[in-house]
């Protein structure tokens, strides 16, 4: 039974490391039975129709990435129906939606182990936990944090890879279109 996800790959094609061009991306999801595939921006974003278990396919990718490029990346997917959830959940003010993300996190983190990322200055920056999801909002930008994203995410224990809102916005446009 295939079921719609959206593939998110962590750290790919960022300051010239890790490259992995997008027709690749679709070639390795279309190898291990991927349908009605499609991309978008070079960052490791696309939507697809997987083969039963939407894990099993996440750990697929990851291998097949790391046989063909030489380098390991952690890849993470839900259902359209659970990144809209992410999205209507979000926490904080949107005062710009490039200011504000959704971490996809590979599991929900302990609460012992939030406690512990609470302990990490954040300045202006904010991030609270639902689920198996990190909302950040960077009071200047992801580009100029005053906020450890990284750090958070070494504190909590879990990995993950974060999109911005409009991101977001565009793939579940993107998963809700008929192929």
């Amino acid at each position: 039974m295939e079921q719609r996800r959206v593939v998110l790959v962590r750290a790919v094609n960022v300051g010239g490391t890790a490259t992995l061009p997008m027709a690749l991306w679709r070639d390795l999801a279309a190898s291990l039975g991927a349908s009605d595939i499609v991309t978008y921006i070079a960052s490791g974003n696309m939507v697809c129709s997987v083969p039963g278990d939407g894990q099993a396919f996440d750990r697929g990718l990851e291998q097949a990435v790391e046989q063909r490029c030489g380098f390991f990346r952690g890849v993470v997917s839900r259902t359209p129906q659970e990144v809209a959830a992410a999205l209507e959940q979000h926490p904080f003010e949107i005062v710009d939606p490039a200011f504000s993300y959704v971490c996809f996190l590979n599991a929900e983190p302990t609460e012992e182990a939030v406690a512990a990322a609470r302990e990490l200055p954040t300045g202006e920056g904010r991030w609270h936990i639902i689920g198996r999801e990190m909302h950040l909002r960077y009071a200047r930008g992801a580009g100029r944090p005053q906020m450890s994203d990284a750090a958070i995410g070494r504190a909590l224990g879990v990995s993950g890879t974060a999109r911005n809102l409009r991101t977001v916005r565009r793939l579940i446009d993107l998963a809700g279109r008929t192929p």
